[in-house]
This record gives C-alpha cells, sequence and structure tokens, in this order.
C-alpha cells in the first residue's frame, strides 16, 4: 500500500505541459530543409529558365516611365490642347518579333534564338507556329518558325530606355530610324537586323546574327499624335 502511495505522488509531481499538449519529439517542428530526406530542387536543364533568371519587374519605378509623367505627358497636354490627362497617348505595349526560316532544318536554332531573345527582354518568349501551309517554302501548317514576345509594364519601359540609349546608338553609321514606319493609328514598328546590338548578347556564342521586328504599340489615335510621343520619349527619329 505504502508503495502504491509513493508511485501516486511521483506521478502527480511531474510537470504537465501547459493547455495539455504533448511535448514535441525531438526534430519536431524544424523547417523542412532541415529535416531528414531533403527535397530535390528544380531540375536541371531549365535552360530558359536560367538565362532569364526568374527575372522579377524591377521594384523600383523605372526612369522612363517618371520621364513621361514629369515632362512628356505635360508638354503632350500643352501640344494638343487635351482636357484630360487620360486623352494623352501613352505606350501600352512592345511587341519583339524573331523570325527563324533556318528551324525547318534545325529545329534547335529555334531554341537558341528563343534564348538569345530571353536574355535581351527578361522575358521567357512564346513560339510561333505557320498559319498555313506554303509549298514552295516547305513549309507545313503548325511548324514552329519564331518567337515573340509581349512587354508590359516596368519591362515594356526597362526595354525601351535601354533599345534608345543604349542598342540604337551601337549601329555602324547609325543616323536615326525613318518615321515613315507608322501604321496610321499611332503605332510605330522598326526592324533591327542584328541582335548582337544588344549588349546582352555575347558574339563569340551566337551561331548567327539575327534579325527582328519590334512594335510600339501606343493609346494614339494618329500618327502625329504617336510619332510626338515617341520622339518626346527620345526615340532617335532620322532628321528630314
Amino acid at each position: 500500500m505504502a508503495d502504491e502511495k509513493e508511485k501516486k505522488e511521483k506521478k502527480e509531481a511531474k510537470p504537465k505541459p501547459e493547455g495539455g499538449a504533448k511535448p514535441k519529439a525531438e526534430g519536431a517542428g524544424k523547417p523542412k530543409s532541415e529535416k531528414k530526406g531533403k527535397g530535390k530542387g528544380k531540375e536541371a536543364g531549365a535552360t530558359m529558365d536560367s538565362l532569364v533568371g526568374e527575372v522579377q519587374a524591377p521594384s523600383r519605378v523605372p526612369r522612363l516611365k517618371e520621364h513621361y509623367e514629369k515632362a512628356v505627358l505635360p508638354e503632350l497636354m500643352k501640344r494638343f490642347s487635351y482636357g484630360n490627362p487620360m486623352q494623352a497617348p501613352r505606350l501600352k505595349k512592345i511587341v519583339v518579333n524573331m523570325g527563324v526560316g533556318d528551324a525547318l532544318a534545325n529545329i534547335k536554332a529555334l531554341d537558341t534564338a528563343a534564348m538569345e531573345m530571353a536574355t535581351i527582354t527578361g522575358q521567357r518568349p512564346s513560339i510561333r507556329k505557320a498559319k498555313k501551309s506554303i509549298a514552295n517554302f516547305k513549309l507545313r501548317e503548325g511548324q514552329p518558325i519564331g518567337c515573340m514576345v509581349t512587354l508590359r509594364g516596368a519591362r515594356m519601359y526597362e526595354f525601351y530606355d535601354r533599345l534608345v540609349n543604349v542598342a540604337l546608338p551601337r549601329i555602324r553609321d547609325f543616323r536615326g530610324v525613318p518615321m515613315r514606319s507608322f501604321d496610321g493609328q499611332g503605332n510605330y514598328s522598326l526592324g533591327v537586323t542584328e541582335q548582337i546590338i544588344f549588349p546582352e548578347i555575347n558574339y563569340d556564342r551566337i551561331d548567327k546574327v539575327r534579325g527582328m521586328d519590334i512594335t510600339f504599340v501606343t493609346s494614339a489615335k494618329t500618327d502625329e499624335e504617336g510619332q510626338e510621343l515617341l520622339r518626346l520619349m527620345n526615340m532617335p527619329f532620322r532628321q528630314r
């Protein structure tokens, strides 16, 4: 009887966890990365993601956007006598398109072109396929023949800034871009013959010099408004 009474007193003397919760087992509550059997990371071979660097949109406000709000917008309001700032034209998006004709014979050429475009724009391109078959070019409907990127927001302003201030001035004997490439609705298209004008591209690592088409889509209603918008945003138009 005395032994039972002694055991009962020892049991009652043991401290209980607060709230009646059971004590955690050793190692419980640790982050998954510290536990045994850590899961594998991303599979190797995500080449496009590594080139793009899983680029996030810049956290700071692009300087070209600030330039638009502080200098371009007031000038446009004065020039065209708009009653509301929302009437003033603005840059909506930039579309970069690269045709890869040699992908018909070598599909790896398309992968290389897509990687170069991702490096230039900081965004994963979409693969474009032929909409119809053309026998003379040995082209079948649905065959991949190019890649395209649509830039908006901060990435759009950053790309525009690098294009007009860094890439275009690197063209040999550059005298400005033509003014005749507007479509009648304020949108402007520009052809670049070499991707190596962008400093992100290493000339020693490319397999072929490729060109690209760049389209600037604006909210302007006329070519005059679109031209004035791009001019104020430092587009180096050729002097007539």
